[in-house]
């Protein structure tokens, strides 16, 4: 890190580390320890910490007990949780994040199954058990509160002591209409509202999306006064993982075939790479990144636009290729197309920051090659090469670039529109 020149590392405290059987059982002295060291050594080399309570996990014990997000319950384990990261780290960590991605978990874990924990209705996915139809909106229900009640906490007892700030992450997919009709204009405008404004309106403005309301009725939960009350803390920050692109098409007026999306609890509308002129982008080695840097200017406007400008940060963005058996290192040192990735869409957010977008900081995904969730070590992101057999860490191409990119990108001038 002190080598490429970066003043900030993201990382997540696994909730598991620090409270292995939750709030009825003790913390783990080994695991608050850990993320000391780490802080401290960050913080020894000039580097902030920018820290998520959750990114993805929770401990299994909260999973056996009460089913983990399905639960109400969860909330108050949340909150348990987030005090004492607090408490033990507040003096040194400015940057809070209540969620990475929750509007992943939710569709992921609760509606396709293809995460843990792998709950989903037979017409979605491969599951035990699940109920894509309802679920996926309890639990995101759940998340959105927990965050609400982290936030107070922060707000009441840490936050003008420590003056840091507070924030969720979501994953960003910019939409493009399939067309210039109306339909697939609408459609476009649902497929945020069914991804990312379904967290992020709640905790803004108090209510789910309009779209989603017409859509679903009784199948989105109801916020109660007292939460209402406990959302009007917000947030400070909104974290941005965004890397590509897709189109929508209509399917609440249309016909449609299978896909995703096509459903009356997913939005209505189909996500596709492909309209009549060909591919959004370039496609990449994985089935769902495909390269389009406008993408990046888009989803920063739009939030710019319906968040009243809230400061964002952009927490991930970045490349991945796949480890094949028959891969040598020398096939991933060279990472040319992870450089010119980067540099597009960091031209596409400086363009974004220069109409006025309060974009306080970039975050690329990632440092090292890393375990990727459930595709393990089939995947690298990295700007280092890591082997996994001796755990040498070797910088490839994308690196170096952005070392000279750093220390040569001081400050722009802001446009004026």
């Amino acid at each position: 890190m002190e080598f490429i020149g970066i003043n900030t590392f993201r990382f997540s405290i696994s909730w598991a580390r620090i409270l292995p059987k939750g709030r009825f059982g003790n913390v783990n002295v080994a695991g608050i320890k850990h993320y000391d060291n780490l802080i401290n050594a960050l913080i020894g080399k000039g580097i902030q910490p920018f820290v998520s309570l959750t990114h993805y996990d929770i401990p299994q014990e909260l999973e056996d007990k009460y089913g983990g997000w399905l639960s109400p319950q969860i909330r108050q384990e949340f909150a348990y949780y987030a005090s004492i990261c607090f408490r033990y780290y507040g003096d040194r960590v400015n940057y809070w994040v209540t969620f990475n991605e929750p509007n992943i978990v939710a569709v992921r874990g609760y509606r396709s199954g293809i995460y843990p924990p792998a709950r989903c209705s037979g017409s979605f996915g491969n599951c035990s058990s699940g109920n894509s139809e309802k679920e996926p909106f309890i639990a995101a229900h759940n998340m959105i509160l927990s965050h609400a009640v982290a936030v107070d906490i922060y707000r009441t007892k840490y936050q003008e002591k420590w003056n840091g700030s507070i924030g969720i992450i979501m994953n960003a997919v910019w939409y493009e209409p399939i067309s210039n009709s109306s339909q697939d204009r609408l459609a476009a405008q649902r497929a945020q509202s069914f991804f990312t404004n379904w967290f992020l309106d709640p905790i803004l403005f108090g209510e789910y999306p309009e779209e989603m309301k017409d859509i679903l009725g009784s199948l989105l939960p109801r916020f109660s006064k007292n939460d209402l009350k406990k959302l009007k803390n917000g947030l400070d920050f909104i974290g941005i993982n965004h890397y590509t692109s897709f189109y929508a098409k209509d399917c609440l007026y249309s016909t449609c075939e299978e896909g995703p999306g096509v459903s009356k609890t997913e939005g209505y509308y189909l996500r596709t790479a492909l309209n009549s002129n060909g591919q959004i982008g370039e496609s990449t080695a994985l089935d769902w990144l495909y390269v389009y840097p406008k993408g990046m200017e888009k989803m920063v406007t739009y939030f710019k636009t319906r968040y009243n400008n809230t400061p964002m940060f952009i927490t991930e963005n970045g490349i991945g290729v796949l480890d094949q058996p028959d891969s040598n290192i020398n096939d991933f040192l060279n990472d040319y197309k992870r450089v010119e990735y980067m540099k597009s869409y960091l031209d596409s957010l400086v363009s974004a920051i220069r109409k006025g977008a309060d974009v306080r900081g970039y975050i690329t995904w990632s440092l090292l090659d890393n375990f990727e969730w459930v595709s393990g070590y089939t995947i690298r992101f990295g700007h280092y090469h890591v082997d996994y057999a001796t755990l040498k860490r070797t910088p490839k191409s994308s690196a170096k670039w952005y070392k000279d990119f750093i220390s040569n990108f001081t400050s722009f001038e802001l446009v004026k529109y």
